[in-house]
């Protein structure tokens, strides 16, 4: 991992194209600019990691779903 200092204002380049830009800093938050071109996906990594537990969630076996009916069933 690559770890930088910048004040705001300055910006770091990756790549060729990405440019992240320090906006603001304010009540210990980092508010970051980011230009990259639009074939240039940029997402929040929160936002994957839920993402990928959806899809997980999404494909459970139908054995599993028969075996939670059978067990609400009994209830």
């Amino acid at each position: 991992m690559l770890i930088l200092t910048r004040k705001v204002g300055q910006s770091i380049i990756i790549g060729e194209d990405v440019e992240v830009k320090i906006v603001s800093i304010e009540e210990g938050k980092v508010k970051l600019g980011i230009t990259a071109p639009k074939e240039v996906t940029v997402l929040r990594k929160e936002l994957i990691e839920v993402m990928d537990e959806n899809i997980k969630a999404a494909s459970v076996s139908k054995e599993a779903v028969k075996e939670i009916e059978k067990f609400i069933k009994k209830r």
